[in-house]
């Protein structure tokens, strides 16, 4: 069951990776659902957000400790 989990959260990590840095620097594609995913706003702001949140996550969770 562990495997599966490391092996799913790799494979998004990948597939997330794709469509926040290399999609964009590629033309456009023809293929509707790959350029929904080129266009697209909501990742490209998610990831530097992410970092943030962690710290802040990780502080209220050594307060309450």
């Amino acid at each position: 069951m562990g495997s599966a989990f490391i092996a799913s959260g790799i494979v998004l990590f990948v597939g997330f990776s794709y469509a926040v840095v290399v999609s964009k620097l590629l033309p456009p594609y023809e293929n509707q659902l790959m350029s929904a995913i080129q266009n697209d706003r909501y990742y490209c702001l998610l990831v530097p957000l992410t970092r943030p949140m962690i710290i802040v996550a990780v502080y209220l969770h050594w307060l309450s400790i």
